[in-house]
């Protein structure tokens, strides 16, 4: 186990940005700038992927964190949508946006309720409160603030390790028994 930054390949300071399809730059720029409050801070606009040269007439659009982390988007031109994974539940995939408080979950709750937005939770974790929703393009968001010290979150850490070898014996187990079923049923 690495114990020093030095130690990996390359030391990753944090996220720089999130990136997802989107079907109108337009409607998740409301979603996102009026309604969750990230401003939009930058807009590229081309032709050619840079990445690999396809032409692909594209807009990716950017929205601004207070860590300096950003939150983009793709634009297309063909008002289409990232399609769900359909080998998964459509709560796994998602991402999770902190803020500062309960009380900014709920004032947020309340904001896109008032909006229109389905909204679910104030939900406990035991380690953070959080609400979950989807954006205009299927995204789910979830807005989450912590609910315990940082000394219990170090305490955590501590034997994640062995709580991570654990589920590996148990998903054996379980891989075993879903086997064991196809067996009995085919």
């Amino acid at each position: 186990m690495a114990t020093s930054e030095t130690a990996f390949p390359a030391a990753i300071r944090g996220l720089h940005h999130f990136a997802w399809r989107c079907r109108d730059t337009e409607e998740t720029r409301h979603f996102y700038e009026d309604l969750l409050g990230l401003p939009l801070v930058h807009v590229i606009k081309a032709d050619h992927v840079p990445s690999t040269g396809e032409y692909c007439p594209y807009v990716h659009i950017f929205f601004a964190m207070r860590d300096g982390s950003f939150i983009a988007f793709f634009d297309l031109g063909d008002d289409v949508v990232a399609l769900p994974s359909p080998n998964t539940p459509s709560w796994v995939n998602h991402i999770a946006l902190r803020v500062d408080s309960v009380e900014a979950l709920q004032a947020a709750k309340e904001r896109l309720q008032a909006a229109g937005v389905e909204v679910l939770g104030l939900t406990d974790h035991h380690i953070i409160q959080s609400i979950y929703f989807f954006d205009p393009n299927g995204l789910r968001v979830e807005l989450t603030t912590p609910s315990v010290s940082q000394h219990e979150m170090d305490a955590h850490a501590r034997h994640a390790h062995a709580d991570l070898d654990e589920w590996a014996v148990r998903k054996a187990g379980l891989r075993a028994q879903r086997h064991a079923q196809e067996g009995a049923h085919g």
